[in-house]
């Protein structure tokens, strides 16, 4: 209880005029981190430009907690090349590379893809029930580099949400109550 008052304190003893300047410097780093992130959608023309492998499927070319860049173009895709891709029905990007590609009579372009771990192509438990193959449609965008082990704060507060809340109210009071 003691901690709670030392903290609460402080924004007793701030003056209304003061509490709402950090209030507005708490929002206006929110809608900053919000304009970065849709800056990079546009750049890289992924919807989501920086995803986290959460599992052991690619390694050891990727391991668990590594931030991987993603870039989205037009341009032909190519056996080897390292996909993340989005199924139906699932919420999370899956990170695998291109074991083989079709292309259509139409110019359209069917993928298999398989982590370099694991032991059997993608169609196997993967993809929706019934679907065989990738299309562009499914792509959420090419590997263009990455960042070992950066993302584990994200692994973390998604397995222990608790520290997630903890996390955003430190963070929050911290802006609060500093000064500058």
């Amino acid at each position: 209880m003691e901690y709670f008052d030392s903290i609460v304190q402080p924004l007793k003893r701030m003056h209304k005029r003061q509490l709402i300047t950090q209030v507005l410097n708490f929002c206006m780093i929110a809608a900053s981190a919000l304009m970065i992130w849709k800056s990079l959608m546009v750049f890289t023309g992924s919807e989501s430009p920086i995803v986290v492998v959460l599992s052991g499927s690619m390694e050891p070319a990727f391991r668990r907690g590594d931030l991987l860049f993603l870039h989205q173009s037009d341009s032909e895709f190519r056996v080897g090349e390292i996909v993340v891709f989005k199924i139906e029905g699932k919420d999370i990007p899956i990170v695998h590379r291109i074991l083989e590609i079709h292309e259509k009579p139409n110019g359209e372009v069917d993928m298999l893809t398989k982590g370099d771990a694991n032991a059997a192509h993608d169609s196997f438990g993967i993809y929706a029930p019934n679907q065989q193959w990738l299309s562009r449609k499914h792509i959420i965008g090419r590997v263009k580099g990455f960042l070992p082990y950066v993302g584990y704060a994200t692994i973390m507060m998604n397995d222990f949400p608790q520290l997630k809340f903890a996390f955003l109210i430190v963070l929050g009071i911290f802006v609060i109550t500093t000064k500058e």
